[in-house]
């Protein structure tokens, strides 16, 4: 990873579409459990971020879970901290996510993108 660049250079890279979509997030790491009530974060089928006071070296492993907005799909995972922003979050990029979990979270941007969609033509957007 090139700690160079800029989150809106990290932005212009993503090959998956990421949608604010979470209500609550729980993970567990290093024996420690935690739930938050989430800012919006954003997920997509590859990653998240993850808004939290909280730091995390890089490489570490997150046990975690979630509930997609929408569809309120549970959602479990491993993922693994690729960046940490003091005091803002971690970007998470997923190590195991089951293909049925992937799924509902295509169908959960879908939903979002058809949403927005509907929102933009009523707005004159």
């Amino acid at each position: 990873m090139n700690f160079g660049k800029s989150r809106t250079d990290r932005d212009d890279v993503r090959s998956d579409s990421r949608i604010q979509s979470l209500r609550k997030i729980s993970f567990n790491y290093e024996g420690r459990s935690e739930d938050l009530e989430v800012r919006p974060p954003d997920v997509s089928c590859r990653g998240m971020f993850i808004a939290t006071n909280q730091e995390f070296p890089e490489g570490a492993v997150l046990k975690l879970m979630f509930h997609l907005t929408l569809t309120g799909a549970e959602i479990h995972a491993r993922g693994e901290v690729r960046y940490c922003l003091k005091g803002v979050g971690a970007g998470v990029e997923f190590v195991e996510l089951a293909p049925e979990a992937a799924k509902k979270i295509e169908q959960e941007t879908e939903l979002w993108s058809q949403k927005s969609s509907r929102k933009n033509s009523t707005t004159g957007k």
